[in-house]
């Protein structure tokens, strides 16, 4: 009796219901065969699964959102997900390309950068229990996200695809971007979360005429894309914490008047 009521469930659950989930294994299959491909030292393929996760990982949510498909089991596959794609991976691929070579030294920095990523998502998964922040709060991630740790930390070795290895494999840079971006990762550093990004109509045209171009390069020279885009991405940190103190300065902590002044801005910019 209670199978059958089981399986006419399964049978009813909404697709929208499953999309979102089955983008999450998407990309928990594609950080799994990143590592895969480190282990045959094929480092190119491994870091392009990489960026093939965090595409996924990015897509999953907005479309759970879009499509009411958000769940508690799909909050929990997502964490997982990522902190195999994008805490497990990238210290393993880096490990077996250079830091190896470092001995235990080299063995504890992946374990750090492994350790920190697992914090920063339990604190994620904590923080989303609490109370709701005010809205200007919802534009800044604390600390640095897990798939942008991942790039970052990837930077030496995406870096040795356009220029040679000769200076940047090296077991003293790739340690030094794995001990920086571990401790942006559990640290409170505010960090834009570009979720609710919105662009001014006068801006939409040159938007997408630059995403145009963007992709352009992305398909001529993916990697030099690639590090583009990261570089952009570590230039706006400074930025952003400024950003978060002039917000917190000027809105402080009342959620009140921060959705009021939030409201105004938006509907400026629609205008």
């Amino acid at each position: 009796m209670f199978q059958r009521r089981g399986e006419r469930r399964l049978k009813d659950l909404p697709f929208n219901r499953i999309l979102p989930n089955i983008l999450t294994m998407l990309a928990l299959c594609a950080g799994l065969t990143a590592m895969r491909f480190a282990l045959e030292e094929r480092w190119e393929a491994a870091v392009g699964a990489l960026v093939v996760a965090a595409i996924l990982d990015t897509l999953d949510g907005r479309i759970a959102r879009i499509l009411q498909g958000t769940s508690k089991f799909g909050a929990e596959l997502d964490s997982l997900s990522d902190f195999i794609g994008f805490g497990v991976a990238p210290g393993l691929i880096l490990y077996l390309w250079v830091m190896r070579e470092a001995g235990p030294i080299g063995w504890a920095l992946v374990l750090l950068f492994g350790i920190c990523c697992a914090l920063r998502l339990a604190r994620f998964n904590t923080n989303l229990e609490e109370p709701d922040p005010p809205a200007w709060e919802r534009n800044f991630f604390v600390g640095m996200p897990s798939p942008a740790g991942a790039g970052a930390v990837l930077l030496p070795m995406i870096l040795s695809f356009l220029w040679g290895e000769e200076y940047l494999r090296q077991p003293a840079v790739a340690g030094v971007f794995l001990a920086v971006v571990a401790v942006l990762l559990v640290s409170r550093f505010p960090t834009y979360s570009f979720k609710n990004l919105r662009v001014a109509l006068r801006f939409v045209l040159f938007t997408l005429l630059g995403i145009g171009l963007f992709t352009a390069l992305a398909i001529s020279a993916p990697w030099l894309a690639l590090t583009l885009f990261i570089s952009v991405y570590l230039v706006t940190l400074p930025f952003s914490f400024r950003s978060y103190q002039a917000r917190k300065k000027k809105y402080g902590t009342d959620g009140a008047v921060a959705e009021e002044e939030e409201a105004e801005d938006e509907d400026a910019n629609v205008e």
